[in-house]
């Protein structure tokens, strides 16, 4: 199994904190996105893996030092989805491509979707669910027939799937390409399939609201609070509900958080209080976000 993970988009709907780091690099429970997903793949022995990027590239490119082996794609100017695909192809074996985006969190199986993929005979395999918020992929019988037009039993798309190299070198090189456009057009003549991975975690993080949703959810298991050991707090900081702390943040005497998550290296100021709030160690923003100040 090979796989590329795209981690290049700009996370608009995440602004201004993805304008500090990208989407694949926020932090849930404290371990970046993006090393969570990487250690998906290399528990199922994944090999080679391609991460793109391009959206503060260095970002990517420095958190990406600790996993050797991972082939990276630096894109000075953005391809989009099926532009990153073409692009990484000549790096890749001849073989089926699981394609995974770099900025959702889920517990599903690539594996299992690789090799539903093998014993379908797809040309592409899309990995959907129900999930009514998103459930644009209209389907009938093992077919995906459409995209957002209402046909058909509507899906939501995982952003897991796997595509044929075939497939993929009908994308124009060199130049922006949406996938979705050419999974249209194969989907008309019969050639996309899906599985379903119904009931496993998944989760789109894509405004401040769903990333702090997701972290209300996860952290119920951990009593509330998860607090990196090389996070310092004060005398008198009060944690309320949930939230967790991450690695070299410093909080100060008497501030109170509640439902909130703090960055690594993030400082608190004594006396700030955080509700419903990412603080992220950029004075401008966290200043946006404190709910009451400094008393």
């Amino acid at each position: 199994m090979q796989a590329i993970l795209l981690a290049a988009g700009y996370g608009t709907r995440l602004r201004p904190y993805t304008d500090i780091r990208p989407k694949p690099l926020f932090p849930v429970v404290n371990q970046p996105l993006l090393h969570r997903l990487l250690g998906q793949l290399q528990a199922r022995d994944c090999w080679p893996v391609l991460v793109n990027c391009h959206h503060l590239a260095a970002q990517i490119e420095t958190a990406l030092a600790p996993w050797p082996g991972i082939l990276i794609q630096h894109e000075p100017e953005i391809l989009g989805t099926g532009g990153a695909l073409r692009k990484g192809l000549d790096r890749l074996d001849n073989d089926p491509v699981l394609v995974m985006n770099g900025d959702l969190y889920h517990d599903i199986d690539p594996e299992w979707v690789y090799h539903r993929h093998l014993l379908s005979k797809n040309d592409v395999t899309l990995a959907l669910h129900d999930y009514p918020r998103f459930n644009t992929v209209g389907v009938e019988g093992d077919r995906v027939r459409s995209f957002g037009d209402g046909q058909g039993e509507q899906l939501a798309f995982t952003g897991i799937h796997v595509v044929d190299p075939e497939v993929i070198e009908r994308i124009p090189a060199g130049r922006f390409h949406h996938i979705i456009d050419l999974y249209r057009e194969l989907a008309a003549a019969g050639k996309v399939g899906y599985c379903r991975v119904d009931g496993r975690c998944w989760r789109d993080i894509g405004t401040p609201a769903d990333y702090l949703d997701l972290h209300r959810e996860l952290l119920a298991a951990h009593e509330g609070w998860v607090i990196d050991p090389s996070a310092r707090l004060g005398s008198g900081v009060v944690l309320e509900e949930w939230g967790c702390i991450g690695a070299g943040a410093m909080i100060g005497d008497g501030a109170r958080l509640c439902r909130s998550v703090v960055w690594d290296g993030a400082e608190i100021a004594a006396g700030s209080r955080f509700s419903d709030a990412i603080v992220s160690g950029d004075a401008a923003i966290d200043a946006a976000a404190c709910s009451a100040g400094q008393p």
